[in-house]
């Protein structure tokens, strides 16, 4: 895994703020404060590029902040904030051999369906979980 900054727009309306991501088109969020706008759009764009990734597709990286900042000067002229924010981007899927006792994979590849993941996705997700609470 490694941290990029990537650039948010932040745009206040009836005391709410919404948040995108010029760089990566769709992903949007918001909140009622401006750091709950900035954290609940980092977990967007984080669970985006790990959807991404377990899905296998191509992740492109952010441009430099100040090729960010120029891409987006008419929505920072029309009242957007900008702010950068740190995310961590996935890195290349590596292939292991993991021995699971037969009932518990049952049970973990029967919770996968049930959300619709695949096994190593249900799998990396619990891991990020732990580390998460370890932490």
């Amino acid at each position: 895994m490694a941290k990029h900054y990537v650039l948010a727009l932040l745009h206040k309306e009836n005391d709410v703020f919404g948040i995108s991501f010029p760089d990566y088109p769709g992903v949007i969020s918001g909140g009622d404060t401006f750091d709950q706008a900035v954290n609940k759009g980092a977990s967007a764009l984080s669970f985006h590029l790990y959807g991404m990734a377990e899905d296998g597709d191509e992740i492109s990286l952010p441009p430099p902040q100040e090729q960010a900042v120029r891409n987006a000067t008419s929505e920072i002229d029309n009242g957007a904030l900008p702010a950068f924010i740190e995310i961590e981007f996935p890195g290349k899927s590596v292939r292991i051999n993991v021995s699971v006792e037969e009932g518990l994979l049952s049970q973990i590849d029967k919770a996968a369906a049930r959300i619709g993941q695949s096994r190593s996705a249900f799998l990396a997700d619990a891991a990020r979980s732990r580390l998460r609470s370890a932490a």
